[in-house]
């Protein structure tokens, strides 16, 4: 009998915000997580598996390239793209010959963020199919995403390369039935429940193979949750252990025992084990190491994890956090220093860096020199040309310094003592979500006051400013937020937006070309931009930004509306249409191309068609109602009562009360009058 047989393709499962405490084979008794538990008990399970980012993008980035942070340079999930350079796990297979298909749940990982390259399908058309609610990341269910590889793997012969997302366990926790009920009291556990149940489809056929699988199986999270330990409501900010340990499991039962591993290992090994397996060579420069071994049952030695927790520093101005696992210790370095036993006070209640004890501080000393040898380039989001940062002097957005890192910290920007302002954002950004514009504006204003240069809180004070109707509030508070960081892409690509709403596209044009005239401009710059320029008659020119944009997010439909929606304004039906058409084509519950579709088919007097598209626009998106209510208008202002009527009516017999019962009234008295 020859060696067991190499696997023949690999699905790769990333659970976001996935606590390893919250599954039964972590050691939860209440949880409800019985096909991950089964995936565990066949495979290899190994304990203390750390991230080394508490955000998305980066930590999919880490277990992509077998890379670090500081080595490939995605340290937060706004602002930063994998560089083009970067092989990746996608990449390397795709060179041996493997099909590859990633379908994800959320849009830290849009393909414009350079996760795409060396798939053949990147599944992400949802995104931006409809309007991204505010404060709020787009996301599908994983039921949904999990159909959609299925339908992808129902097509492929084996050597195949699969990656599926899930995105439930994120904030807000709003479990569907019938978990919504059996976690009343922990939604977020409620929501770990329905993310195993959405895999269970997926994994059931893999699992019944038993020895005669052919295929390798990885799930793990790219971080945890805080769920309020140490003061933080989500994740982000800190790198305690609640949001840096991951479940982490390997199921091949021809080459992998089952089993508990207590070896500790970090999301860069998950490369080099994949590349063993399948018999590659593992390529120089990688930080992890193969767990082959050790998921074989053999002895395994810790490693030193190295981990980082930027947002804070980058979208708020506090100190920067990084730190090392090593020997059992746990490292943070911060101005007001940590360092835990993590293995006798797993909840890491007990700082020994406050001791000041002459073995714990050569303890600290060991792992400073530790942490400085991970140490990268500098953080920026910026590759400016000179002439970009000439036309941002001109603009008046260069401040001296910009947002570069400061020289010092002191214990007054640690974050330990500002983490109470981030539960004020919190409980801002649910005040907005409940409906409360008005509080959530008052606390937000307040709160910029005491911290005038928090991007984070600006970018929310712009938004609900806009939301209140504040437009040169609004306006005004982006400018304030450009000149703290004149590099900020998502505050320049919103400032164009809002100049653009408020009739004034040609300063929007004049803030926006600098971004634009980056090789590798953002985008929502580019998107704006064209706005702006159609805005301002010069339609050529919005189309050429367009086409940019689509050149470096093929996937977006939003694009391909936006596209539609300029060559409309240039009177262009033609074109228009057919670039919805293309949207539906991509995505076909993009709400904003049925509604524009519907809205043409209406102005042409063919209202089966509009009055199709537009059942299908409103039930996609309320916020559609609008628009079916102002081509009704339109058309009974314009003499034309018998197509008008159609679609009042659909209005008052549809729309929702709570948010147009004045509307939904006025226009029932119309039609009453009509019919007399």
């Amino acid at each position: 009998m020859g060696p067991p047989p190499a696997p023949k393709n690999l699905l790769l499962i990333t659970v976001d915000t996935l606590r390893a405490d919250a599954l039964g084979a972590y050691g939860r008794s209440s949880a409800v997580t019985p096909w991950l538990d089964r995936l565990a008990a066949g495979g290899a399970r190994f304990d203390r598996a750390r991230a080394h980012s508490v955000l998305t993008l980066p930590s999919h980035a880490n277990i992509m390239t077998g890379r670090l942070p500081p080595d490939h340079g995605v340290r937060d999930n706004a602002g930063f793209r994998l560089a083009t350079a970067e092989e990746t796990l996608a990449t390397r297979l795709k060179a041996r010959g493997f099909r590859t298909g990633a379908f994800v749940s959320a849009f830290p990982l849009d393909s414009r963020f350079g996760l795409a390259r060396g798939f053949d399908v990147y599944d992400d058309a949802f995104i931006d199919a409809a309007p991204r609610p505010a404060f709020l990341e787009q996301e599908r269910s994983g039921a949904a995403t999990v159909d959609a590889a299925k339908r992808w793997l129902a097509t492929q012969k084996p050597g195949w390369f699969c990656w599926v997302h899930l995105y439930e366990p994120h904030f807000p926790y709003a479990p569907p039935a019938p978990f919504a009920d059996r976690f009343k009291g922990s939604p977020y556990h409620g929501e770990v429940a329905a993310t195993d149940a959405a895999l269970g489809p997926l994994l059931q056929p893999m699992l019944d193979a038993g020895p005669a699988a052919d295929t390798l199986i990885i799930v793990t999270a790219d971080h945890g949750e805080s769920l309020g330990e140490h003061g933080e409501a989500t994740h982000g900010i800190f790198a305690y252990e609640s949001t840096l340990r991951v479940p982490l499991i390997v199921f091949y039962p021809p080459l992998i025992q089952s089993g508990s591993n207590a070896a500790a290992v970090g999301h860069v090994d998950l490369l080099p084990t994949i590349l063993e397996l399948f018999g590659m060579p593992l390529p120089p420069g990688l930080r992890g190491r193969s767990l082959l071994d050790a998921a074989r049952g053999k002895p395994a030695a810790d490693e030193t994890i190295y981990f980082e927790a930027l947002s804070g520093s980058l979208n708020r101005g506090w100190a920067p956090l990084s730190g090392v696992v090593s020997d059992g210790l746990k490292y943070i370095d911060l101005p007001i220093p940590e360092l835990y036993d993590v293995n006798a006070d797993p909840g890491e209640a007990r700082n020994l860096a406050a001791l000041r004890r002459e073995k714990v501080e050569k303890d600290v000393e060991q792992r400073r020199a530790l942490l400085r040898s991970f140490a990268g380039g500098a953080i920026d989001r910026r590759d400016e040309t000179a002439d970009v940062k000439e036309r941002l002097r001109a603009l008046g957005y260069t401040a001296p310094g910009g947002s570069a890192s400061r020289a010092r910290y002191t214990e007054a920007d640690d974050p330990k003592r500002l983490i109470g302002v981030d539960s004020e954002l919190q409980e801002i950004v649910g005040l907005s979500l409940s409906g409360d514009t008005h509080s959530a504006l008052r606390r937000c204003r307040s709160l910029v006051l005491a911290h005038p240069n928090m991007r984070v809180a600006l970018l929310q004070l712009a938004h609900l400013e806009r939301e209140a109707g504040n437009m040169p509030e609004a306006v005004d508070t982006l400018r304030r937020t450009l000149k703290i960081d004149p590099g900020d892409v998502e505050a320049a690509s919103l400032l164009g937006a809002y100049l653009t709403a408020a009739n004034q596209p040609t300063e929007a044009i004049a803030v926006l070309l600098p971004y634009a005239s980056r090789p590798d401009a953002d985008v929502q710059v580019l998107v704006s931009l064209s706005l702006a320029q159609s805005r301002a008659g010069r339609a050529d020119e919005a189309r050429v930004a367009l086409e940019r944009a689509l050149a470096g997010d093929p996937s977006n439909v939003r694009l391909l509306v936006t596209l539609g929606t300029v060559e409309l304004m240039a009177r262009r039906r033609a074109a228009a249409r057919a670039a919805f058409e293309s949207a539906l084509a991509k995505h076909p519950d993009t709400a904003r191309a049925h509604s524009s579709l519907a809205a043409m088919a209406a102005e042409e007097g063919r209202r089966d068609e509009a009055l199709a598209h537009w059942r299908r626009a409103t039930a996609l998106d309320p916020g559609e109602f609008e628009k079916l209510l102002a081509v009704g208008i339109s058309l009974a202002r314009s003499g034309r009562a018998p197509e008008a009527t159609a679609y009042l009516q659909l209005f008052a017999d549809t729309a929702p009360p709570s948010r147009y019962a004045a509307d939904i009234s006025k226009a029932r008295e119309w039609l009453s009058r009509e019919r007399r």
